[in-house]
């Protein structure tokens, strides 16, 4: 119960005044970058079903529907809430797949309005220790298919919406129990190409608030949670983990520049490839006109995601989002990558079919890093109808740790999400959100936010 007690006391005893400014800084950029994934991904498919079937559940008004502004309990709230940041698959992420911010912000949300208001600096303090523990947790995981946001991703949520509802020790730690016990994913529902994967995210949050508010009324969960013969490193990492590494400078450094955000709309085992063909159109003048042939190597782990051949199904999004050869097709046809090119009428494009049929995506083990799923590393051969050849190697997409994306890039891809979808919000209300997330710590009340992320259109 070592580890436990250490995260648990980690979570409740930090203060933003002990925290540096760089976490802080990956913190704001995810609520941003979420922010806009929720507003653009208001409209799209799946997210208007689980709306209305949480207000068929009907129950007591305790937190809101962003976008829409229905009120609700904040368990259902933050389900739709989430359901809608992860629709566009522009939510953050880290390898090998944990998509942490697109359930912990909806949370973290939910639990301010439960509280009667919550002050930034205390919101942000939540978040930052919250990312950390998961993070910690992540980077010792194997997760053999499992989906690492709810597995691993829950225990943020839990942690900064906890903080915010300001639980005992005794209350931290079985809302954290409970988490373990809770949402159990796996990634075929990305391989089967289906809404679920958008749903799942809300299914993290829904549980996520659950737990807490269960913890708060008494019920418990296993003390040994994280070190306990059945717990999650005897699941998780095959009892294979040094505490002392996990723990290493806790409180005093932080490993929030693991968080990575994404720079094209699509899987992140999908943006090296894109990267790699954005650089050789760029270098070498390459066009759809006269490539040949594209070769595509990728990590075994990212193969079997996004590596399949592209076909269109019943979520043409979802494949469009999880496929090597439709990213990089999009890319050379239209010189970019941009949220609405993962349309149904963009996807259905002829041209794009045409293209599909020159690459080729191969599964190359040598390319897979100490840790599966770590490497996010494409190589790249193309061959033109002139019968020159060129390579490019990829090892780091941009917006990973090691290349990651400037401020002015992730405000530019809030604005492209936040005018995206079928309910913008006012358009004066963007700067408004930019300026109070730029200076979150000095806000009294993080609710104020809320009336900001509510559209005009009915």
């Amino acid at each position: 119960m070592v580890l436990e007690k250490q995260f648990v006391d980690f979570i409740l005893d930090g203060r933003l005044e002990d925290i540096p400014q760089e976490p802080v800084g990956v913190i704001k950029d995810m609520i941003m970058n979420n922010l806009g994934a929720i507003v653009g991904g208001a409209t799209s498919e799946g997210c208007g079903t689980v709306l209305n079937m949480a207000k068929e559940w009907g129950g007591k008004e305790e937190a809101t529907v962003l976008i829409y502004g229905d009120r609700m309990p904040a368990h259902n709230a933050a389900l739709v809430n989430s359901t809608m940041a992860r629709a566009l698959d522009i939510d953050d992420h880290m390898p090998p797949g944990m998509h942490t911010g697109g359930s912990a912000l909806p949370v973290a949300l939910a639990a301010a309005e439960l509280a009667g208001g919550c002050s930034g600096k205390e919101f942000l303090a939540g978040l930052v220790l919250g990312f950390d523990m998961a993070i910690r947790i992540n980077s010792a995981s194997t997760y053999n298919g499992f989906d690492p946001s709810g597995v691993c991703g829950i225990f943020a949520s839990i942690a900064a919406g906890g903080r915010i509802l300001r639980l005992n020790p005794e209350q931290m730690w079985s809302a954290l129990a409970l988490g373990f016990n809770r949402p159990i994913q796996t990634f075929q529902s990305i391989v089967d190409g289906t809404t679920a994967v958008r749903v799942g995210q809300g299914l993290i949050s829904q549980a996520a608030i659950s737990c807490i508010q269960m913890a708060q009324k008494g019920i418990t969960g296993p003390k040994n949670f994280l070190e306990g013969v059945y717990g999650y490193f005897h699941l998780y990492a095959g009892d294979k983990y040094d505490p002392q590494a996990i723990t290493a400078g806790l409180g005093e450094t932080f490993q929030l520049d693991k968080v990575s955000f994404k720079i094209y709309p699509s899987c992140g085992n999908t943006i090296s490839s894109t990267d790699a063909i954005l650089g050789l159109m760029d270098e070498q003048g390459l066009t759809r006109e006269n490539v040949a042939e594209i070769n595509v190597r990728i990590t075994p782990y990212a193969h079997h995601m996004v590596g399949g051949q592209f076909k269109i199904g019943n979520n043409p999004r979802v494949d469009a989002q999880f496929s090597v050869q439709y990213c990089v097709a999009n890319a050379l046809l239209r010189k970019e990558s941009l949220i609405h090119h993962f349309d149904e009428s963009y996807i259905r494009d002829p041209r794009i079919t045409e293209l599909v049929k020159k690459i080729h995506v191969a599964s190359d083990p040598s390319l897979e890093g100490g840790r599966q799923g770590l490497s996010l590393r494409a190589d790249m051969d193309v061959a033109t109808t002139q019968g020159d050849t060129y390579h490019i190697s990829v090892p780091i997409p941009s917006g990973f740790p090691g290349n990651p994306l400037s401020k002015e890039k992730i405000i530019k891809r809030f604005k492209e999400a936040a005018h995206y979808g079928g309910k913008p919000v006012p358009e004066d209300n963007l700067e408004k959100i930019t300026l109070f997330v730029d200076t979150l710590e000095k806000a009294e009340n993080v609710c104020d936010l809320i009336p900001l992320m509510l559209s005009s259109h009915k």
